[in-house]
């Protein structure tokens, strides 16, 4: 008889709790996993899918306006958002199902229910009340939105996981937050045609990104008819008879709204997941402490993705869990490197970046070449839509090595994926250089870009 039930029991059906499971069981180990509420996590069932499927749906009134610059007529136009949700929930549903088959290909056994952590090997499943025991447990719950619970009349506002369910579309909407899930709801909800005030608390939005995209971004918004608030917070919400909101704030403003949608950050969903009783280390957000391997300070317990705060991004979350199966289970070690991430912003103009900041170059050397190119995308040449694009090469003068690409405008994110692969490869200014561009593409400007824009030095 087998001393434990599973060789892996996973705590969370996201998708790296799903690729850990499934790698493992590719291995050869007896796995388990259980969910509390669908299977595909934040990501797949109310984040990165949905909302990407909503950014092309509010995109279409901008390219309704610029089809007229290219001689289209336009007719009447309306949007339905019951029609939109019907479609994202039948989208959700499918990708649902492809979740549960492929850990069903791989003989992973699934249990649809909350799990808590018992002890070094031990698991309950709620729903039954039974206990499992495995060799090794894998924490993958993800994070939750984050909201105020201090703020008088916080009951009222929303958050993104409900912004995916809304039965009406408001008339105005205020976003309060400044990072990349404020920024780009805010985006969706003006591009659906909805009153839209971004509320946030920091001097720029975007915090963590380059200044000057942080900035291009902000002024782009504000064309587009966002209005944006910022070094301001709500002090009190207040619900009218009528069911409208009012924000105050602490600097004096009172805003109204049909709804109000919190994007403050996301915390670890470890409340009550019985860590500290079996002697898991958290940190002061309670996210689970984890050495390059992902394990705890309890040897037999792991944890992957948000729920460590590493780099909370999905693909991330994927290769944390697949270094997990294959060091525990697949005798082939290795880490995952967060050094070097590319990713996306789906803003409205989309943002794209790789490597360092601004700010972050110059600690790595007091020399630095910047190469910065704004210009209007070829196709607003016809559309006569007033945006443009950014795009900004980081550059250490000494090696030569690029150290951070950042590029503001169509399409920026598939840009930024490929640009990952040249930085990651350790690509220098005279690799760029040496490539020819192609043309006509707003993406050339990568490599045509041959004196610096700014040279600091000491």
């Amino acid at each position: 008889m087998a001393e434990y039930d599973y060789d892996l029991f996973v705590i969370g059906g996201g998708s790296g709790g799903v690729r850990a499971a499934r790698i493992a069981a590719t291995h050869g180990a007896r796995v388990g996993i259980a969910e509390e509420y669908r299977y595909g996590g934040t990501c797949v069932i109310r984040g990165c899918v949905p909302k990407k499927l909503f950014v092309y749906a509010s995109k279409f009134s901008e390219e309704f306006e610029d089809a007229e610059g290219f001689g289209w007529t336009v007719g009447e136009r309306t949007f339905s958002w019951e029609k939109l949700i019907t479609a994202k929930d039948q989208e959700i549903a499918r990708l649902e199902g492809v979740y549960r088959r492929n850990l069903d290909r791989t003989g992973v056994e699934m249990h649809d229910t909350r799990a808590v952590v018992v002890d070094a090997h031990t698991v309950r499943l709620l729903s039954t009340g039974q206990t499992v025991s495995a060799k090794y447990i894998l924490i993958a719950v993800g994070a939750s939105p984050n909201v105020d619970t201090s703020l008088p009349g916080v009951e009222h506002v929303i958050t993104s996981n409900e912004a995916f369910h809304l039965a009406d579309l408001p008339e105005k909407i205020i976003v309060a937050g400044g990072g990349y899930i404020a920024v780009e709801f805010a985006g969706i909800f003006n591009g659906l045609g909805v009153e839209t005030t971004l509320i946030y608390r920091g001097e720029e939005i975007l915090r963590g990104f380059d200044m000057d995209l942080r900035k291009a971004v902000h002024e782009e918004m504000v064309k587009k008819g966002i209005n944006i608030i910022t070094g301001d917070t709500f002090s009190s919400i207040d619900k009218r008879p009528d069911g409208s909101l009012v924000g105050h704030t602490k600097g004096g403003k009172a805003l109204e709204a049909g709804q109000i949608m919190f994007a403050i950050g996301r915390n670890p969903h470890t409340t009550d997941l019985g860590l500290e009783a079996a002697g898991v280390e958290l940190d002061h957000i309670g996210a689970i402490k984890v050495n390059g391997q992902s394990q705890s300070s309890v040897d037999s317990i792991y944890a992957v993705g948000d729920v460590t705060n590493r780099a909370n991004l999905t693909p991330v979350a994927i290769r944390e869990g697949h270094a997990f199966a294959d060091t525990v289970f697949g005798n082939k070690p290795w880490e995952v490197d967060h050094s070097l991430i590319a990713t996306a912003v789906f803003s409205q103009p989309e943002l794209g970046t790789v490597g360092l900041t601004q700010e972050e170059a110059l600690s790595k050397t007091k020399n630095l070449d910047i190469y910065k190119s704004s210009f209007r995308p070829m196709k607003h040449t016809l559309s006569g839509r007033d945006e443009k694009m950014l795009m900004k090469l980081l550059v250490d003068a000494d090696t030569d090595k690029v150290l951070g690409v950042h590029v503001l405008g169509p399409d920026a994110g598939e840009l930024a994926q490929v640009l990952g692969i040249t930085l990651q490869m350790g690509a220098t200014k005279a690799d760029f250089d040496r490539t020819v561009a192609v043309h006509p593409t707003a993406a050339e400007e990568l490599v045509t870009m041959r004196e610096p824009t700014a040279k600091i030095r000491p």
